[in-house]
């Protein structure tokens, strides 16, 4: 057997079980990758029990900078006998496998065409250390120690993560680095070293940062001024919330008085959580809300009230995989249908499609803009692969002078000033957006109540045909003027080379990028434009038109972004083609280059068919 050199470019995958302490351990090995300077992306499969169950950390290592995930395991280490089996059948042909060797491996788990590295991980613990715990801990030290010498991580990286990890609690550092060393040990007097899959220092990372969605965001909500916000827990968005609170006590206290100046409650359920969202955003402040799937489900109410009443909001949907509760650990964009036409009736709302967490913190300043200025609700559409798992990101960047966009509000004296009868949806600038006041901003002008009911433009109850058919007509318009101010696609050409284009769109973007490059080398040029926003603007509807048939890259079932696009810009469907991933896993590179070969060549034959009539 034999296996060609990959030096910094693999991916490895530690198979553990949950609850057992894996989880600091292996993210500890993939940070220092990152600080050898090589580009790195990390992937946590868990299960949505506590613990007991299989769980995995898949670990990208790609010197030529591609995030996305890749089909196929170069190196696994399992130290699970419950997934033993199906760890070693998706090794690849060549590939490594390191396990516990405490007990003899079944020969029914020999391929003859892998190596195999049997290190005694729980013999190890027992006769190095007495505490129950820390046996089960420490294997874990164990083996990545055992991966750094096999893979050529320097030991002065691992020893710097464990100081920085253990600060203040210096006393645990020596057992830990001694855990290392015992899995180093054990392989330079046991095995070759390093392996053709190993790791050379670089200098590739630049300044990015390696964070998660769910905190870039939560740091994005404080820097856009939220204070208020209100949630019910449920996963993958729990974390979100989590930060916001982390990062609103460092920067949200007043240095005069040390009070807190935000507000963070746990609602009874997810109708409170956005009902009170809204309920802040009317009063003046800047307030938000966190949920998934099945809690964007029952907050379809309250988002058509707030989409009628005009109030702003911002909610946050970090989608899983659904329907009902779905796979809660596993990531899809499922909710895009749902979150764009939320609540019953004629509704539409802004959506936003981050792809990066710096676009997480970006997006959240937007979205606050965009809901002031548009005194409607926004959804940010993460999921579960951007919000809960590590990616190499760009820096945060917040301009010093930038200021928040709260839209047309009407002050004090701006009522004194007013020699008109205020109308609360007056359309005054032909937008269809009107002025809204903050309650008690004058004493006797302005608006103290909203209506979810239908309205009049002075907001008085009416059933009035006409009146109702003003009103929403109007808040059509304001969609209008949505498509001007949201973010734009992003193009990846400046001018069109070719007759085929690919759109996509959130996490689908680390994967697709590195299909067009895997196509480009196979000699199919493919144009490509990202969506980062609905209402989609004039750029979408030329790319589409520009191209004789472009391929819609998703990751749910039914092609929702496809139904969206073809029902909002009345796209020809022949034109737009699925390539649809939806097993709760983040879309590879090989899927979509697979899907789309497959796609071209029935394309040729059919072509070549017809001209032989």
């Amino acid at each position: 057997m034999s296996l060609e050199s990959k030096v910094n470019n693999f991916v490895i995958r530690l198979a553990n079980v949950n609850g057992t302490g894996s989880a600091s351990a292996n993210y500890m090995f993939a940070k220092s990758i990152f600080r050898m300077g090589v580009p790195v992306t990390p992937k946590n499969i868990f299960p949505s029990n506590i613990q007991g169950l299989p769980t995995w950390y898949e670990i990208r290592v790609s010197e030529k900078g591609y995030l996305g995930r890749r089909e196929g395991i170069d190196i696994m280490v399992s130290v699970n006998p419950q997934s033993m089996a199906k760890d070693i059948a998706n090794i690849r042909s060549g590939g490594y496998f390191l396990y516990d060797s405490t007990k003899q491996l079944d020969d029914t788990l020999i391929r003859d065409d892998i190596f195999y590295f049997g290190i005694p991980l729980m013999q190890m613990c027992n006769e190095n250390y007495t505490d129950p715990r820390q046996r089960l801990l420490f294997k874990n030290i164990i083996y990545v120690g055992a991966l750094s010498a096999l893979l050529n991580i320097e030991f002065e990286v691992l020893q710097t993560l464990l100081e920085e990890q253990f600060v203040g609690k210096e006393k645990l550092v020596a057992p830990n680095v001694k855990a290392l060393q015992l899995g180093i040990d054990y392989v330079h007097q046991n095995y070759k070293y390093p392996l053709d899959c190993r790791i050379e220092r670089r200098d590739l990372i630049g300044n990015r940062i390696l964070i998660d969605g769910n905190s870039a965001s939560g740091l994005g909500a404080v820097y856009a001024g939220a204070t208020v916000v209100s949630w019910y827990p449920i996963t993958p968005s729990t974390s979100l919330v989590e930060a916001f609170e982390e990062y609103a006590k460092k920067y949200r206290i007043d240095p005069e008085t040390g009070k807190k100046n935000y507000a963070i409650v746990q609602a009874e359920d997810e109708l409170a959580a956005i009902g009170m969202a809204i309920g802040a955003n009317w009063n003046g402040a800047r307030s938000f809300t966190a949920t998934s799937g099945p809690g964007l489900s029952l907050m379809n109410e309250f988002l058509g009230i707030a989409y009628f009443s005009e109030v702003p909001v911002v909610l946050v949907d970090v989608q899983r995989a659904g329907p009902s509760t779905g796979m809660p650990t596993r990531t899809q964009q499922s909710d895009i249908l749902m979150g764009a036409y939320a609540s019953h009736g004629d509704t539409k709302h802004v959506l936003l499609f981050p792809s990066t967490p710096a676009e997480c913190f970006d997006m959240m300043a937007d979205a606050f803009d965009l809901a002031e200025s548009l005194q409607t609700p926004v959804l940010v559409m993460s999921d579960l692969d951007l919000g809960m798992n590590d990616h190499l990101s760009a820096p945060f960047f917040w301009e010093k002078d930038r200021k928040y966009k709260r839209g047309k509000v009407l002050s004090n004296e701006d009522l004194e000033k007013m020699n008109t009868r205020y109308g609360r949806y007056l359309d005054v600038d032909n937008d269809g957006i009107p002025y809204r006041t903050i309650p008690g901003a004058h004493s006797t002008k302005g608006a103290y109540f909203t209506r979810g009911s239908s309205h009049d433009e002075y907001g008085l109850y009416t059933e009035d045909s006409a009146a109702y058919v003003r009103v929403m007509e109007r808040l059509e318009k304001k969609f209008e003027t949505a498509k001007q101010i949201v973010p734009k696609p992003i193009m990846y050409q400046k001018k069109d080379k070719s007759k085929i284009g690919i759109l996509f769109f959130g996490t689908s973007t680390y994967s697709s990028e590195e299909a067009k490059d895997i196509l480009l080398l196979q000699g199919v040029e493919i144009d490509a434009m990202r969506l980062r926003a609905f209402p989609f603007n004039e750029d979408v509807n030329l790319f589409i038109e520009n191209h004789d048939f472009v391929f819609l890259i998703e990751q749910n079932r039914d092609a929702q972004m496809r139904t969206l696009l073809i029902g909002e810009l009345d796209v020809n469907p022949k034109k737009l083609i699925k390539v649809l991933n939806y097993d709760g896993m983040p879309i590879t590179a090989d899927f979509i280059v697979n899907k789309i070969t497959k796609e071209l060549e029935l394309m040729n034959q059919y072509t070549a068919e017809t001209l032989s009539i």
